[in-house]
């Protein structure tokens, strides 16, 4: 059986988690990625970052309508 190296299992910070979120919008997230963060990410964080994405799409979809329409 492997043993845990306390290192592996710190919590990641706000930007990484960030970038963990937006690969995951674009889709482009690896499986081994996705197994690493596997309870390292803070859920507030991921939350966090998971709003800010939809405000940001929802702003630049906003802005290639209203460009689009003029």
């Amino acid at each position: 059986m492997e043993t845990k190296d306390p290192k592996k299992l710190e919590a990641r910070s706000f930007m990484s988690t960030m970038s963990a979120v937006v690969w995951s919008f674009v889709g482009l997230r690896r499986r081994k990625d996705f197994e690493q963060d596997i309870g390292r990410l803070n859920p507030v964080y991921v939350l966090i970052a998971a709003l800010s994405g939809v405000a940001v799409f929802i702003g630049i979809l906003l802005v290639v309508v209203k460009y689009a329409v003029s």
